[in-house]
């Protein structure tokens, strides 16, 4: 995997002053945008390129429009654009044996990535969650208690930014107002760390919540995506001017054995957390159930406190918090049942913490995207703590398969060919009292354009419903 990126060290004024600068993936919700606007602030010219036509981007486009050094190259990528450009940034999803970022790689052509940019020219703390389920929450969590401590006498930062795969900001587009004195609070994608390792820059404080199977049909393997997470801790920088900070999910096995392998090392601050040292004031006023979501809590607590956050703040900024939308996130209530959407459960183990925040019997909507993980154990812990499922998607036989195989032999399952008929399908089985939660397990590609519609259309069809 190493050496398929070349990095220059090049600084925020004048990044790519002269150059013509490819910015591979626009997308339908903009994550480009950010990367070309940047871009078209110093180089000579800009191509931004998307393999979708013109029509699908439109609204990413018109942020674009009137910007006179971007020109764009939509409905698919042309060779020459790679083969004669100076730079390309390319979006973490690409995988690195792309037909185009060889072509580039072949013509000498410096190949970067967004993260890598923000990396290489922010000057504030970078505080940095990661993990197999769990890490929307941390992340956020950990902006919302860090946030908590702004103002406090002798508190070390004086803003804290909120990025990566997570929240609005346009990180590239703000760099002019992040000082060196603020922290930047970063979700990192296995993909992302991967692109970072390229140019040895980590996070200044790593954070693992847990490592299950997760992006199989990209890494491989099991192994080579932990690989792909360890590079956080492996690369953190140990002779700065002041130590790296890790933190480990004791409640996690690999996490834990990750917490023996680097705790003595010399310039690193070690933290082995879990769900049982947040103690009971700070559980009473945490408004997110189930005992995974305290795992995250005692993740970002331990960052909070790291940085002298008082309990009183942490207390205070707890009973405020709300939960990400599509997680766990209530959308109503109808005939007395109520329904969660929970799409950003992407993996089995995410299904299995809904299934265990809730002492209701529970009424599954789950299925979507193959992602080639396997299902056994979430086929067991469904047969077991489901009272039923109904499944959609590329992936529906394979987890009903799993429940029959788990001990479900006579177990309520049934299929639907669209996540409407899946809501009256469950709705059907749900009755006063019950919880009914869209839990996937799984990606949306295979119906929708990404998690985020998927949950937005579950949301509207129970709205409707009630």
């Amino acid at each position: 995997m190493r050496g398929f990126f070349i990095y220059g060290m090049v600084m925020a004024n004048g990044f790519f002053a002269g150059k013509t600068v490819v910015v591979m993936g626009l997308g339908r919700f903009g994550g480009g945008i950010d990367t070309a606007k940047f871009a078209a602030g110093s180089a000579k010219k800009v191509i931004v390129t998307d393999m979708a036509k013109e029509s699908e981007l439109a609204k990413s486009v018109a942020a674009l429009k009137g910007i006179a050094n971007i020109e764009f190259h939509l409905g698919g990528h042309l060779e020459e654009d790679f083969r004669n450009c100076d730079v390309v940034i390319s979006n973490p999803a690409v995988p690195p044996e792309n037909k185009y970022l060889k072509i580039a790689r072949d013509s000498g052509r410096e190949i970067t990535s967004q993260i890598n940019i923000f990396f290489a020219v922010c000057p504030a703390m970078k505080i940095a969650i990661t993990g197999a389920n769990g890490k929307s929450t941390t992340t956020s969590l950990t902006a919302h208690l860090l946030k908590a401590g702004l103002g406090q006498a002798g508190y070390a930062f004086t803003n804290v930014w909120l990025g990566g795969n997570i929240g609005n900001e346009p990180l590239l587009t703000i760099l002019d107002q992040i000082k060196p004195t603020d922290a930047v609070v970063l979700e990192l994608s296995s993909f992302q760390l991967e692109h970072l390792a390229q140019t040895q820059r980590m996070p200044d404080v790593s954070l693992i919540t847990n490592l299950t199977p997760n992006h199989l049909d990209r890494h491989g393997t099991f192994e080579n995506y932990c690989r792909a997470k360890e590079y956080m801790f492996e690369m953190q920088k140990l002779d700065g001017c002041r130590p790296a900070v890790s933190v480990f999910n004791g409640d996690d096995k690999i996490s834990r054995e990750w917490y023996t392998k680097y705790k003595n090392d010399k310039g690193r601050i070690c933290y082995l957390t879990g769900a049982d040292d947040v103690d009971g004031k700070f559980a009473a006023v945490f408004p997110l159930p189930g005992r995974a979501n305290l795992e995250n809590l005692a993740g970002a607590f331990a960052i909070a406190k790291h940085f002298g956050v008082s309990d009183e703040r942490i207390i205070e900024s707890l009973g405020k918090f709300i939960s990400l939308p599509h997680r766990l996130e209530l959308c109503g209530t109808v005939d007395g049942v109520r329904y969660y959407n929970d799409s950003i459960a992407t993996t089995p183990v995410s299904v299995i913490v809904a299934l265990d925040a809730f002492k209701e019997p529970k009424v599954i909507i789950a299925g979507g995207y193959d992602k080639h993980i396997p299902f056994d154990e979430l086929g067991r812990e469904m047969a077991k703590k489901a009272k039923a499922v109904v499944l959609i998607g590329q992936t529906a036989k394979a987890i009903s398969e799993a429940i029959r195989n788990g001990g479900g032999a006579t177990f309520d399952i049934s299929f639907a060919d669209s996540l409407e008929n899946a809501i009256k399908a469950a709705r059907a089985k749900a009755d006063r009292g019950d919880v009914v939660i869209m839990s996937p397990a799984c990606a949306s590609y295979d119906m929708f354009e990404n998690f985020q519609q998927r949950g937005n259309m579950f949301r509207d069809f129970v709205k409707a419903m009630a």
